[in-house]
């Protein structure tokens, strides 16, 4: 059975997951439509995950994909946390208060996590994929016996293959091209930054597992695309931010419907990883000169967090994560499922031209 057959898909398209954006609504109505919903855990505990599981199933008896973040415990280097809490302190005094006196991280790894995998093996949901990287050998035993599809993101031929040996049933090939955080294993090795075209097209020609393309993909003409370079589906992720289920804010929208939509950018400043976001208050301060190196993810983004609030609680935005890739200028504002039937038919006369020319015609 193939990997679209086995998920019922009669779209070959999944949503981001997108920890923070995605919420159960929409996930559940690109499901409805024929298409693969997700949802991001990573940002949230097992009885918060726990609860978001039950609002999809509400919705939907169709399978979705819940997403986790797979990331090494940061390394508590106070010395840099200071450095990075004195860089930020001008925008804080700027908004009427103080830094935090430290930072804790906001959000727990997968790595160190019982009670989310204790979650996962009684709530059984049909798709898990992870970021950042792998769980250990025993927690995806563990989640493969309760008989779900495995998948992982990858930026490079040596991580699809350490997916391959874990024994995933499918990888995400994710181009430079991406909005959010790049899914890099090791964040300190070296990133060749490849581009979707030729990540996908040398894991499908190099790799054995069924790849989903995923970076900048925003219709149907980029899907039949990366379908012709191999890829078994496309995943899509800024192309749902505009939707009203998404739980993007307005001054989110409203940055990714204007002209910032054209000048996505690579940082590390929101969270200590690099992450393609939309520029804005928080991305030019890293243009004011030297920039300090950020604590670890997801330390940094415990300092991001906090100055995001701070900056909303005088009615100034643009210093949240504002994630896009670099089709954003392509999204358009519509309900979730719309979005999956207008994509459908775009790809269906795509591939239907294709024929055409192929025939001669």
């Amino acid at each position: 059975m193939s990997f679209i057959d086995r998920l019922g898909l009669s779209v070959p398209i999944l949503q981001a997951p997108m920890a923070g954006v995605s919420t159960p609504a929409l996930a559940a109505a690109v499901c409805n439509a024929g298409a693969l919903g997700a949802i991001g855990l990573g940002a949230t505990d097992a009885t918060g995950a726990h609860e978001m599981i039950a609002q999809v199933r509400a919705r939907t008896t169709r399978p979705f994909n819940v997403n986790l973040f797979v990331h090494a415990p940061p390394r508590h280097d106070l010395a840099r946390q200071a450095a990075w809490l004195a860089w930020l302190q001008p925008q804080f005094t700027r908004f009427g208060v103080a830094p935090p006196d430290g930072l804790h991280p906001p959000y727990t790894s997968f790595v160190d996590d019982p009670d989310m995998l204790h979650m996962l093996l009684v709530a059984r949901p049909s798709v898990i994929s992870f970021h950042f990287g792998l769980p250990a050998p025993a927690k995806l035993a563990a989640l493969r016996g309760t008989g779900a599809v495995l998948l992982a993101s990858v930026t490079s031929l040596a991580e699809a293959h350490m997916a391959e040996q874990a024994g995933l049933d499918a990888v995400i090939a994710q181009g430079m091209e991406a909005g959010g955080h790049r899914g890099v294993f090791d964040p300190a090795a070296p990133d060749d930054g490849l581009g979707v075209v030729a990540l996908t097209r040398l894991l499908a020609s190099r790799g054995h597992c069924p790849v989903v393309a995923a970076g900048g993909i925003m219709d149907g003409a980029g899907v039949a695309v990366m379908l012709a370079l191999g890829a078994v589906a496309a995943q899509m992720g800024t192309a749902f931010v505009p939707c009203p289920e998404s739980a993007a804010d307005a001054p989110y929208r409203q940055a990714l419907l204007g002209p910032a939509a054209y000048h996505t950018r690579l940082t590390t400043c929101i969270s200590g990883r690099p992450a393609r976001t939309l520029p804005n208050h928080f991305t030019a301060l890293t243009d004011e000169g030297e920039t300090p190196l950020p604590p670890d993810y997801p330390l940094a983004y415990a300092a991001g967090k906090a100055l995001h609030a701070a900056a909303k609680a005088v009615g100034v935005s643009g210093f949240g994560a504002q994630w896009a890739g670099q089709g954003a200028p392509l999204a358009r504002v519509m309900p979730a499922a719309q979005l999956v039937r207008t994509v459908q038919a775009e790809l269906a006369e795509e591939q239907r031209l294709l024929l055409a020319r192929a025939r001669g015609g």
